[in-house]
């Protein structure tokens, strides 16, 4: 199913001016030494296994002498820029650990593990190749889902910080047959609620391997909550069951789950919920949101045959014009929050059969 679904590659597309202004006037854009290309310069590297023996499709890398200290200059300001407030102050006690390269998908991302050398703490970052898609992706997770997302745009050179979790592939085949009753019922929540969450904002290709599990301890049980960590597939692909993960072969073990554990009435209980907590994010953050919404209303981030059938497909569903008057993905995925925001309080759901 997902060949038909999902398109096998997605290109890269460019940042327009008009995108790159919005960075810089919401902290986005930033100058320093470092490029993804100047890391693609590595001399050699090695592979990384799992503690199982298995390949995690990601390599180790060494670069040059004369250019290793250069590269891991760059690499701690990204860190200070991105975790603190930019200063070179810090940057004696910040050592690279490691590079990693991964060979994996289509934008093979450096995994960078910066380490603080006075407490041995460390986190990861990631560079990658620059993608209008992702980076509308990310601007509209940190404005439109409960998490905030921390990235920055050096020209054509994309930096995120880690997204902390179990990978969605990992607790399903590994931690979701033991989980109790209670938890069994609150993962289905949280899953119909992601569900309803990424086909909405038109995030697409959420297979198990593209989000995590976010496990926090409250005083008398434990709280799950999804977040999406890829966003390449923002607003491109044709068919609406794209957007929606419940139509992933990966995600079958979730589905089957809220099937049996969520009544009905529970699960369209959930979805109403979820869009309303959509209407009201894009209705607090509407001046950003607009901005944001413009840029990609005068970007090209899919094709026409793709615009066409996501233009049908969304008024199909809904019977609302706005859709069929839409001219691309910019304008339907501003038809579909303006639907949203105008139908919340209302049992009026997209519905995907």
């Amino acid at each position: 199913m997902n060949e038909k679904l999902i398109s096998k590659k997605k290109p890269a597309f460019p940042i327009t001016e008009l995108l790159s202004n919005y960075l810089t006037n919401h902290g986005r854009n930033i100058k320093i030494s470092v490029f993804y290309d100047d890391l693609l310069r590595f001399q050699g590297a090695v592979e990384i296994f799992d503690e199982k023996g298995k390949d995690t499709l990601w390599i180790r890398t060494y670069f040059a002498e004369h250019e290793r200290d250069e590269i891991e200059l760059g690499l701690k300001q990204m860190y200070t820029i991105l975790h603190s407030d930019g200063s070179d102050s810090i940057l004696p006690y910040l050592n690279v650990d490691s590079i990693d390269f991964c060979t994996f998908g289509n934008t093979k991302p450096f995994r960078i593990k910066i380490r603080n050398i006075l407490n041995d703490n460390y986190v990861f970052l990631y560079v990658k190749k620059a993608d209008a898609s992702r980076i509308y992706g990310l601007e509209l997770e940190h404005l439109l889902s409960p998490n905030h997302i921390n990235f920055l745009v050096h020209n054509d050179t994309l930096i995120e910080e880690h997204i902390s979790g179990i990978p969605g592939d990992v607790f399903i085949s590994d931690k979701l047959d033991s989980c109790s009753e209670q938890d069994k019922k609150a993962i289905a929540k949280e899953f119909v609620k992601f569900n309803e969450r990424c086909f909405v904002r038109l995030l697409a290709d959420m297979r198990s391997y593209n989000y995590v599990f976010v496990l926090t301890h409250d005083f008398d049980r434990l709280q799950y909550r999804i977040r999406a960590i890829d966003f390449d597939q923002q607003s491109y692909e044709g068919n609406p069951k794209v957007y929606k993960p419940q139509f992933l072969k990966e995600n079958n073990a979730l589905v089957e789950l809220s099937l049996k554990v969520l009544a009905k009435e529970s699960i369209e209980q959930y979805e109403k919920e979820e869009r309303s907590l959509l209407a009201k994010r894009a209705n607090s953050e509407h001046e950003r949101l607009n901005d944001l919404l413009n840029c990609m209303k005068q970007d090209h981030i899919s094709t026409p045959e793709k615009i066409k059938e996501l233009q049908i497909g969304l008024f199909n569903l809904t019977g609302d014009v706005h859709f069929k008057k839409s001219k691309n993905m910019g304008e339907l995925l501003n038809s579909a929050l303006d639907f949203i925001v105008r139908n919340y309080k209302n049992e009026n759901p997209f519905i995907v059969k």
